[in-house]
């Protein structure tokens, strides 16, 4: 095996027919996975499925039945979990819904660790002391900084998925299961949408990145293969910013 070789490993990305999710489990099959994605609507994951030549499986991850339906379409050992799947919500704040934070609580916080818990048999059977197995949560760079726009729900439950990344890194860790996040900037997804659709609005988003640029797929992609190949073996309980530089040097 090579140093970033993911070949053959087994890999389910939440939230996978469409933006980042879609990125990273296009990654992972141009680099000779097997992967399963997961999406709430069944048209949308099976028409990504099929043109990245995985296997889709449609689940609400946010209800205990659609964690149980991803988790028996998944045999074996798996070597890789990508808990992507998440929402967001923004309103003033005189205007800001409790129910919003029921919501994103569900589907970024709670579903993350349910899926996890879920699929710990298979993950066990996937590690070793050698190649431990992997689960990466996308959370973002709003967990770690406080966000120009009013996502107060976003923002907390993202810093809450960082804060369960450690958690559960520190348990696992003697299984030899590494758990670590991503916390992505500017890319292009539904979420984003609203600020890179316009071209005016996509210039004034790069201007703010250090870097210069928006993301690419293959810089989400990449994160997430170093993760789970040998290169990665020896990290667990980190948050990496995928961010052109944005979390370390905007204020």
């Amino acid at each position: 095996m090579t140093l970033f070789s993911v070949d053959g490993k087994t890999v389910v990305v939440t939230g996978g027919s469409r933006g980042i999710g879609r990125m990273i489990a296009a990654g992972f099959v141009e680099a000779g996975a097997t992967v399963f994605i997961s999406a709430r609507k069944a048209a949308e994951v099976g028409k990504t499925a099929a043109e990245l030549g995985c296997t889709g499986v449609p689940a609400d991850l946010s209800t205990p039945e659609g964690v149980e339906e991803l988790a028996s379409a998944v045999d074996g050992p798996l070597h890789v979990l990508v808990n992507n799947a998440g929402a967001t919500w923004g309103a003033p704040l005189e205007e800001y819904p409790e129910h919003a934070f029921d919501k994103l609580w569900n589907i970024n916080v709670k579903g993350v660790f349910a899926l996890t818990r879920r699929l710990l048999p298979g993950l066990r059977a996937a590690a070793s002391p050698g190649d431990p197995a992997r689960v990466i949560n996308v959370g973002s760079i709003d967990g770690i900084r406080v966000p120009p726009m009013e996502t107060y729900a976003y923002s907390a439950t993202k810093a809450a998925v960082h804060m369960l990344t450690r958690h559960l890194a520190r348990q696992l860790a003697p299984e030899h299961i590494t758990v670590n996040a991503i916390a992505p900037g500017p890319f292009e997804s539904k979420m984003m949408a609203f600020a890179l659709d316009d071209p005016a609005s996509r210039e004034l988003v790069a201007s703010g990145v250090p870097l210069g640029r928006i993301g690419r797929p293959d810089d989400m992609a990449g994160a997430a293969i170093y993760l789970s190949s040998r290169a990665g073996a020896y990290l667990t309980g980190t948050v990496i910013p995928v961010d052109g530089g944005v979390s370390s040097f905007t204020p």
